[in-house]
């Protein structure tokens, strides 16, 4: 039974191989065949956005959802955090939808694909100022600062580690 299993495992592999192998670059210039997909680029004159220039693209999508009062984006890579401003008196619910909103809207442009959207208060404040740290000039410095600020948010702190200033560290007593 086993070795069944092995043999039809062997032949499925291959016959993978076999279907990559047949359906790769035809090696003559002339017309395409059945199965191949052509396109052209919609604007080939086009230059690729920078960083900034798609931040700021971004922004203006998710400012065109209703309910978002402002956004602020930074990008890294191929990636972008969105950080949202709505009114603090919506419930979670609501501010859920609206979150998924933006993301939507984002999802449908392609350098949005891969972005992050938060509607957190204090994550919008430091996108804004890693973002205000960007435009200074200061891509790196300001992106350690904000990184080590949201660490230090989110790092728990554990009343057994603290030590009081005022008294000695604790000495382990030596066991034998």
């Amino acid at each position: 039974m086993r070795m069944l299993l092995v043999i039809a495992l062997v032949i499925v592999m291959l016959s993978g191989c076999q279907t990559a192998g047949q359906t790769g670059a035809s090696s003559g210039g002339g017309a395409p065949s059945g199965n191949q997909v052509q396109s052209q680029q919609t604007n080939p004159d086009q230059q690729p956005m920078n960083n900034d220039a798609i931040a700021t693209h971004l922004e203006t999508i998710v400012k065109s959802i209703p309910q978002v009062e402002d956004a602020t984006c930074v990008v890294m890579g191929n990636t972008a955090i969105v950080g949202i401003n709505v009114k603090p008196d919506l419930d979670r619910a609501r501010v859920d939808s609206i979150k998924y909103s933006a993301a939507e809207a984002l999802r449908k442009d392609k350098y949005g694909v891969n972005a992050l959207v938060t509607a957190d208060l204090d994550m919008g404040q430091r996108i804004r100022e890693m973002r205000e740290d960007i435009q200074k000039g200061r891509p790196m410095a300001g992106f350690a600062e904000e990184l080590g600020d949201i660490i230090g948010r989110i790092m728990p702190q554990v009343p057994q580690d603290i030590t009081p200033a005022d008294s000695p560290p604790p000495q382990q007593k030596n066991q034998q």
